[in-house]
């Protein structure tokens, strides 16, 4: 999972939780939603549920109702909400400027009680990455709103990007009391992921695609389940995955990604560079490019791959001249392929306005490249700390560990890595198991 959030929330990425009983003890969290009981501690990424984007006849019939009856609170929230949809399909940040003038639009027209724009402004802000902002509107649309899901699901996401994993337990915990649908148990399956346990991941993604009622919501599931499979060593299961969900939605960039680590793994190198670049072709997310840049690179395409890091890096100046923090992508791509110094400072950055799990990952890597390997290992351990079986996450403790000359330690790391995906990275995969070969020769 990348650094893939939910009912609208940002980058794409990927997000779930259940109703009934809830039980605090030793400040573990259990919530119990029928037959589910989920994890302690866990967290969401800001989208459970990647709503499609709008139809143009959606966005056009909004657009008519707010020209024509611009005092309608109700039609500027829901284009607000329309447009931050849009703007993460397409990847174009001047959507959501025009989000913003919708809500804030909404909210004039109707200051009080207005649960709709309070939740459309608390999912823009974590699309923005700006998730102390997102909370305060998720706190605003709980409190007036108190029997709306779709608010919880907004606040979950935020306490998860904040590192606030028990409050977003319960956030999702009350969502699924309320109304245990495909996004709910979507949050429920990734809470599962975190902690590690697939099998139950796998289970809660399946009853989401079955609950789904909308081609973005089945899209998501299918996108999840690949995602997984792939995690699993399964490179088949994930390509089958995809393809399941391209029958329905041929044009949707993250099934087109994730077919193409489907084929990366699977040996179809051909495969897999055209649907990255098909994936790019829809929307030019900073992901699709660090993942095709790096297998042109492995394939021995240099050109082929600075084109794709030429992009990366006008998509950073572009970020950086608008003041945004930096995501987990730009962060790495900057300690494997620019300046590690810089990868630091930005992960710094980033760190402090979302203390996730793979911030943690991002800092701890950029560190190591940059030399300071024992500041390296505790953010590190802190990005594993939930117990979540990600193979890249392993992979980086893995050297850093190999670094401070602890190679049992680094031999675990890299076993666990390799065991749970082989094929987890163009690049990184190789080198772990040169490495873990190397360690395996040494006296």
């Amino acid at each position: 999972m990348h650094d893939q959030a939910p009912t609208p929330a940002p980058a794409r990425a990927r997000r779930r939780l259940r109703s009934g009983i809830v039980t605090l003890a030793l400040g573990a969290a259990l919530f119990t939603v029928g037959a589910v009981v989920l994890p302690p501690d866990g967290h969401t990424t800001a989208e459970a549920s990647r709503p499609a984007p709008p139809a143009r006849g959606t966005l056009g019939a909004l657009q008519d109702r707010v020209r024509h009856v611009p005092q309608d609170a109700g039609a500027w929230a829901a284009l607000g909400m329309a447009y931050v949809q849009q703007a993460r399909s397409t990847a174009d940040p001047g959507t959501y400027d025009r989000a913003e003038k919708a809500l804030r639009r909404s909210l004039t027209e109707q200051p009080d009680d207005n649960t709709d724009a309070q939740i459309g402004m608390g999912a823009l802000a974590a699309a923005r990455h700006d998730f102390p902002t997102a909370l305060g509107w998720a706190r605003q649309a709980t409190t007036s709103a108190p029997y709306n899901p779709v608010a919880y699901g907004v606040l979950a996401d935020a306490y998860t990007q904040l590192g606030r994993y028990p409050a977003a337990y319960r956030a999702v915990q009350r969502m699924n009391d309320l109304r245990p649908d495909a996004p709910a148990l979507a949050r429920a399956s990734y809470a599962f992921e975190l902690r590690g346990k697939t099998g139950q991941a796998v289970a809660l993604m399946r009853r989401s695609l079955n609950a789904a009622s909308t081609t973005g919501e089945r899209s998501f599931a299918h996108t999840v389940l690949s995602t997984l499979a792939l995690q699993s060593g399964d490179a088949r299961g994930a390509r089958r995955e995809a393809q399941a969900g391209l029958r329905e939605a041929p044009d949707d960039s993250a099934l087109l990604e994730a077919r193409a680590r489907a084929h990366a793994a699977l040996g179809k190198p051909s495969q897999a560079v055209a649907d990255y670049r098909a994936a790019i072709a829809v929307a030019p997310l900073p992901h699709y490019l660090l993942g095709l840049g790096e297998l042109q690179q492995s394939l021995g395409h240099p050109q082929e791959a600075k084109a794709q890091y030429a992009v990366l890096r006008g998509q950073e100046a572009i970020r950086r001249s608008e003041h945004a923090v930096a995501d987990t992508d730009a962060i790495l791509f900057e300690a494997d392929h620019g300046r590690p110094s810089q990868a630091v400072t930005m992960a710094q950055e980033a760190l402090r306005t979302r203390p996730f799990i793979a911030v943690h990952d991002a800092l701890a890597w950029a560190l190591h490249r940059d030399g300071r390997h024992r500041e390296a290992l505790g953010q590190a351990d802190r990005a594993l700390t939930l117990g979540t079986r990600n193979a890249l996450f392993l992979y980086h403790r893995a050297v850093i560990h190999h670094s401070l000359g602890n190679d049992a330690a680094a031999r675990s790391d890299l076993k666990a890595a390799l065991s749970t995906e082989p094929h987890f990275h163009p690049l990184h995969a190789a080198t772990a198991r040169a490495l873990l070969q190397r360690i395996d020769n040494t006296p």
